[in-house]
């Protein structure tokens, strides 16, 4: 009978190690986002999953050494597959270390101010606003509005009717009244609240102007076919 962490590996068996270790970096990423979000919003839902991402961190930390097992045939391969697992491990204490962030949820809100204080201090912070419905974000997939390469702040968690969606992809639409908390530079999010608050037009990058241009040509000329 297969062990628990037999089973674990197995969800993962069919990714590549490169594959592996990019998922682990993502996620190792978006999971100390979310642990400090969790506790300047006191929001629960957020400390679940940073406790559901440490999860499938530990996951894909048995899957790299199942697979490092694996391929592992001379002292050589052993000594290359060492690299990849102190990575792997690297990864898996970043994640132990915000799901003891989110741990201080269970102190009262007095007994925590430092946390305040401390992300205060930091150079990128996290904030959250508000899409108003003015807002040229709207009916823009995060893909084509690229924000973190517009006001260098970047999306980690969206709310819309449907309820939050972390780290989303860029295929995700931002819509009228969509809650949003990015991590960014506080001149950054300065630009990104005039954008949310319809004040100011979106800015969109060359290249996605161009990109959203052909597609909406090759959508009418494909109506024009129809109609015809």
């Amino acid at each position: 009978m297969m062990d628990p962490e037999g089973l674990k590996t197995l969800e993962h068996v069919d990714m590549t190690v490169r594959e592996l270790l990019t998922e682990m970096k993502d996620t190792s990423e978006i999971i100390v986002d979310l642990a400090y979000a969790s506790l300047m919003y006191n929001s629960e839902n957020m400390a679940a999953k940073v406790h559901e991402l440490e999860e499938e961190i530990k996951n894909l930390k048995y899957a790299i050494r199942y697979k490092a097992l694996l391929s592992s045939r001379t002292k050589e391969d052993a000594r290359q597959l060492s690299g990849l697992l102190q990575v792997a491990s690297a990864a898996d204490r970043i994640a132990d270390a915000a799901d003891d962030i989110v741990d201080l949820m269970e102190l009262p809100l007095e007994k925590r101010p430092f946390v305040s204080a401390m992300l205060y201090e930091s150079g990128e912070k996290i904030r959250a606003t508000k899409v108003k419905p003015d807002s040229g974000m709207v009916g823009y997939t995060i893909g084509e509005l690229a924000p973190e390469a517009c006001t260098g702040c970047k999306i980690i968690a969206i709310k819309s009717r449907q309820g939050w969606v972390y780290d989303p992809e860029d295929d995700v639409k931002v819509r009228s009244n969509d809650d949003i908390i990015v991590r960014g530079t506080e001149d950054g999010f300065n630009c990104l609240l005039k954008y949310a608050d319809g004040l100011q037009p979106w800015e969109f990058p060359e290249e996605q102007v161009e990109i959203r241009d052909e597609t909406d040509d090759e959508a009418e000329s494909l109506e024009e076919r129809d109609n015809e």
